[in-house]
């Protein structure tokens, strides 16, 4: 009888608002190695550089990245559709991945994707989302903030659990 070990879940980590996945890497890695050692954690750059300075600088180094952008009042949203193509064509290439692990705008993100893939606007072409870990998030839309169109109907399709310290 063979042994098998059991495979890892292998997460796609989108980063913050002009950070990037290097940097969402090194703060990730301060985690207990009890967690990190129970995922595969794969961390992606924006496709876009960021637009203006980030919080970052001086405490880690550029370059710095947006997944999209937005007027300063979060009312009207650009380049948010060719940010899905982006994530979809990475996830096709280098997938297939069982969650997403979000912070500040990845956050936001992850948290839109697995409605939106329910719904039939993004991630047409690659498995399910199965869960995600959202950091410091939020939500698009709201009584103050607009919304990408794609993201309308986006809902947070499963159970959660929050975790605080």
């Amino acid at each position: 009888m063979e042994i098998q070990i059991p495979k890892k879940p292998k997460v796609l980590c989108l980063h913050g608002y002009r950070t990037s996945g290097e940097i969402l890497k090194k703060q990730v890695g301060r985690w207990p190695q009890s967690v990190l050692g129970r995922l595969d954690l794969v961390f992606l750059d924006g496709p876009s550089l960021a637009r203006g300075k980030s919080d970052l600088e001086g405490l880690y180094d550029p370059p710095y990245y947006e997944w999209f952008h937005s007027k300063e009042d979060f009312t009207e949203y650009y380049h948010f559709e060719e940010c899905l193509v982006y994530l979809e064509d990475y996830m096709m290439k280098n997938g297939p991945f069982d969650g997403l692990l979000g912070f500040s705008q990845g956050a936001i993100l992850s948290a839109a994707l697995p409605g939106m893939q329910l719904e039939g606007v993004a991630l047409t072409k690659v498995p399910k989302i199965k869960f995600v870990i959202i950091i410091s998030g939020a939500k698009f839309g709201g009584s103050k903030f607009g919304l990408p169109k794609l993201a309308a109907n986006a809902f947070f399709p499963w159970s959660s659990a929050h975790l605080s310290t």
